[in-house]
């Protein structure tokens, strides 16, 4: 009996540790390769780039992981630390975005593209996802890669 519960109680860390992954999913977009150091001068015009805004909390349970839909259509994965540069026409967007934190975490966004939009951010909250234009890339971008295919 105490042997059983000794096996129940180190697993209740892995089990929760790996809960909060979520499935990736691939993605419907013509994703634009830009070389790092000339992104800053490509971006605008309805080239956007998208980043995982998650920091060092979310990554612990995976909880960094964001499915994201751009009206309907599958964007992908960002995972903490990537980003994806698209081309969006003008005009205004539903983002959805999803995570899991113990229980699916999904929430709609309204956005609104011009040719100065440059950069989203977006990221998992407690309660939901938040979604951003920041116009400025995140600190610590050389440390940043693009999102890969899944």
């Amino acid at each position: 009996m105490i042997k059983n519960l000794k096996t129940v109680f180190r697993l209740i860390p892995i089990l929760i540790l790996t809960s909060c992954a979520l499935n990736p999913i691939s993605s419907e977009f013509d994703v634009i390769q830009i070389d790092k150091d000339k992104i800053h001068n490509t971006l605008g015009n309805g080239k956007v780039l998208i980043f995982n805004g998650s920091d060092w909390k979310h990554t612990i349970d995976n909880t960094a992981r964001l499915n994201i839909w751009i009206e309907k259509r599958v964007l992908g994965q960002i995972r903490a630390k990537e980003y994806v540069v698209v081309d969006l026409k003008n005009g205004e967007y539903n983002f959805t975005v999803l995570h899991i934190d113990l229980v699916k975490m999904k929430s709609q966004h309204k956005i609104t593209i011009d040719k100065n939009t440059k950069v989203i951010r977006i990221s998992p909250t407690i309660t939901s996802n938040k979604v951003e234009i920041t116009n400025e890339l995140p600190k610590k971008f050389d440390k940043y890669k693009q999102m890969e295919s899944r």
